[in-house]
């Protein structure tokens, strides 16, 4: 298992050094500011410090049963899920120093010790049927229809939109929800398709791009129309409208990442979060506005710029 450790991480530096130096220096400062800024905010607070635990259980699980060494280290090493365990522990080593420097002790406590659990839970299972037909909406949503299956988006929109309507007299919360619910839709756009995918759509990128950032936000608005219903009732005036805004700015963003740095997987999932922590920023300081317009129109010009690339006429 040292070997192995020590191979994926021989593995991970050469990925970063055919990315460049300089892409992860400029997208490293934004990621460890966003998630510096949640995780303080959180662990100052008495009450939401016992979110962090289960938050980063679910972050852990999520990857966990997507990893695809699983198969691999259970024939190779039968006693790994120690060692997967002791590595899920020390990432979260930082979020329980945090938690300690705030005198939370018990939310330290619970989180490394809930977060090694990830490591005995059995890997997400590839569904191979073949029972549905062929149909418009497979064919066109398909990042929408696999996401939902494999990350049960479905039960994270019904539990979010219960929360909201429980809480519907505060206008904060179907915002928070719509919030979590965009976030929840990003994860379904960080594994680039295959190439082989592209090739019908390539004699014309721009048209490509267009339609894919407009079925994503048609399919936006309509998972996205109970929580502004909620909001108006709530009467959160302008700040449901700057809400749903924020929530098409995100996800346009991120589907243009996805295609400005085709086929590059881990540069894609850096620059996805790189934009969603700015986001997330958007008024903690007066530059993150400005840098998320630029990034804007810099992804539009970077994503028909990489599309050309594969056109074929």
């Amino acid at each position: 298992m040292k070997a192995y450790f020590l191979l994926r991480w021989r593995v991970l530096s050469r990925q970063l050094v055919e990315l460049g130096w300089w892409r992860p220096l400029l997208l490293a400062p934004v990621l460890i500011a966003a998630a510096g800024n949640a995780l303080v905010v959180l662990s100052r607070h008495p009450t939401a410090c016992w979110l962090l635990p289960p938050l980063l259980f679910l972050l852990t699980t999520s990857q966990h049963r997507r990893r695809a060494d699983l198969e691999f280290l259970h024939l190779a090493a039968p006693d790994f899920r120690k060692w997967v365990a002791a590595e899920y522990a020390f990432w979260t080593v930082p979020v329980m120093l945090v938690l300690l420097g705030f005198g939370q002790f018990g939310a330290a406590a619970l989180a490394i010790a809930l977060v090694p659990l990830a490591a005995w839970l059995p890997p997400a299972r590839a569904r191979t049927s073949t029972r549905h037909r062929r149909s418009v909406f497979r064919s066109e949503a398909f990042e929408w229809v696999s996401g939902f299956r494999q990350t049960k988006a479905g039960w994270v929109w019904g539990g979010l939109l219960l929360t909201a309507c429980w809480w519907h007299q505060y206008p904060l919360a179907p915002a928070l929800a719509l919030g979590a619910w965009v976030l929840t839709l990003s994860a379904l756009y960080a594994t680039p398709e295959p190439w082989t995918m592209l090739l019908p759509a390539l004699r014309q990128p721009g048209a490509w791009l267009r339609r894919r950032v407009g079925l994503g936000l048609l399919y936006f608005v309509l998972t996205a129309a109970p929580f502004a219903w909620l909001m108006g009732a709530a009467s959160a005036g302008w700040g449901g409208a700057v809400a749903l805004l924020w929530g098409v700015a995100v996800l346009i963003m991120v589907v243009l990442t996805r295609y400005a740095f085709y086929p590059h997987a881990l540069l894609v999932r850096l620059t996805q979060g790189a934009v969603v922590a700015v986001a997330c920023l958007l008024f903690g300081h007066p530059v993150y506005p400005v840098l998320l317009l630029v990034a804007f129109f810099g992804l539009i010009w970077k994503s028909r710029r990489q599309l050309a690339v594969f056109r074929h006429d």
